[in-house]
This record gives structure tokens, C-alpha cells and sequence, in this order.
């Protein structure tokens, strides 16, 4: 239910959607002759699409984030490393047969280093297809094609391919690994996201260091004006909405203890 009702909030919720929801509403409202309503709708679109598209809002609300976790020194051992999914275009692969990379494929570029670095680590992927729109393969799915590639063997993959969101990823992979204490494993996704990740591993009993990668913001972030191609500049403001309404969702749910999770726990 967590689930459907999250995807089916977001699709309305979403910047882009609901600036042209809100549009839409004012247009209907004008043709009825409702002008108060139609403004107020027309105003409320386009200023979501200006702050949007020509601010500098989506990297502020995305750099504190980014910034909860800093990346720490790795440790001599490494048992496994988990992969969140998140870094395919999965409706591609799906057609095509490859292992096309998106924006936050960092995060299976830095886990095949990873691999490299640490030749005796587990690598779980875990990620299954969480659209409930769109076809897509799955990370899970994806990965060993491009890991396999990149020289890491198959042997070492462990494939967690039912997951659809990031509460289903930590604890999926909790029953397949069932780490051991002591063990060390590394939490690789993306820096954003690792905030929220990183708190719902902790409360599946699956301790990890964190390991963010696929930044998107410089770190200096400040009120600005098309500091940014309109594109990207959509894309941030919407990972971030996404984001800070995943984290509230998630506590106000139980899933997670804090509302900003950070490295103190």
C-alpha cells in the first residue's frame, strides 16, 4: 500500500506535473469564467516552472543532502558492498539488451572500482524495476552485463531483483546477505540519497558505510539566477522535492527514527 500510494503522490506531486496541473486548472477555471481561480492557478504554475527551471533553489535543497555524509576513509577489509539501483536506463535495456547508463550511473561505475580494489568483496545489487508506469529492467538485472565487463567476476554478484523503492532495497538485501558482526560492507548510492538509505539499512539491522557518489552540486551553493541549463536545473529541483518528501514520508511511516538521519545516527 506504502508503495502504491507514494508512487501515485509523486506522479501528482512531482514539479513538473503539478505546475501543469495547476496551469491546466487555471485554464479550465478561465473558461468558465472563475478569474480569480484561473489566475491563481496560472501563478502558482509558473512560478514552480521559473524557480524551477531558472533558480538556483533545486541544488540549495539538494547541497545539505549531499553534505550529511562525507565520503570516509575506506577500511583495510572489505566483506561486501551493496549497490543501490537507480544508475540504468532500464526501459532501454530492457529493449535493447546493453546497459545503458543515467544520470546516477556513478553509482556502478564506483562499485566496479570498488570491486577492483577489494577482489575478495560480495557485491549485492539490489534493484528491481520501481516504476509503476513504465517497463523497465531491473538494476539487478542490468548490472551483470556491465559489471562482468568491467572484469568483475560473476561469482561474486549477489542479485537482489525484487526491491521497488529504498525501504524494499535494505530489507530484501538484509535476508539475502544476513551479515555477519564484524563484517564490513560498504553502502553505495547516491549522495542525496544517501541520508534516507543509510537510516532505513540501520533499521533493517544491516550496518554499512556509507560511500556517496553521483554529486550534483559543488558544494557552494547559493541563491542564483540561470546558474544552470534550465534541464538540469529542473531535474535537481525534482530529485530534491523527491528526496525531502521521502525523508518526511518515511519518518512520519516509522520506517526511519529521524527526519534528517545523520552520521551520529
Amino acid at each position: 500500500m506504502f508503495y502504491h500510494l507514494s508512487k501515485i503522490f509523486w506522479f501528482f506531486g512531482q514539479p513538473i506535473n503539478l505546475a501543469i496541473f495547476l496551469l491546466f486548472a487555471g485554464l479550465l477555471a478561465a473558461l468558465f469564467g472563475r478569474r480569480r481561480l484561473a489566475a491563481t492557478g496560472s501563478v502558482l504554475g509558473l512560478a514552480i516552472l521559473v524557480l524551477s527551471a531558472w533558480t538556483s533553489l533545486g541544488a540549495m535543497m539538494l547541497n545539505p543532502l549531499e553534505e550529511r555524509f562525507p565520503k570516509p576513509s575506506l577500511p583495510e577489509k572489505v566483506d561486501g558492498i551493496v549497490v543501490l539501483g537507480g544508475g540504468f536506463e532500464g526501459a532501454i535495456n530492457l529493449a535493447r539488451g546493453g546497459y545503458e547508463l543515467n544520470s546516477g550511473g556513478d553509482r556502478m561505475v564506483e562499485t566496479a572500482i570498488l570491486a577492483r580494489r577489494f577482489p575478495q568483496a560480495k557485491i549485492v545489487v539490489s534493484g528491481g524495476n520501481g516504476s509503476l508506469f513504465l517497463d523497465g529492467e531491473g538494476d539487478a538485472d542490468t548490472a551483470p552485463r556491465l559489471l562482468g565487463a568491467l572484469g568483475v567476476s560473476a561469482d561474486r554478484l549477489i542479485l537482489e531483483d525484487k526491491s521497488r523503492n529504498t525501504y524494499e532495497n535494505a530489507v530484501f538485501s538484509r535476508k539475502l546477505v544476513e551479515p555477519k558482526p564484524g563484517e564490513s560492507w560498504l553502502l553505495v548510492t547516491s549522495a542525496f540519497h544517501m541520508p534516507r538509505a543509510k537510516a532505513l539499512f540501520d533499521m533493517a539491522g544491516f550496518a554499512t558505510i556509507p560511500w556517496p557518489v553521483d554529486y550534483r552540486t559543488s558544494g557552494k551553493e547559493g541563491i542564483g539566477f540561470y546558474r544552470d541549463n534550465p534541464i538540469d536545473s529542473v531535474q535537481a529541483t525534482t530529485i530534491a522535492v523527491r528526496e525531502w518528501i521521502g525523508l518526511f514520508a518515511y519518518k512520519l511511516s516509522g520506517k526511519i527514527d529521524q527526519f534528517f538521519p545523520g552520521p551520529g545516527g
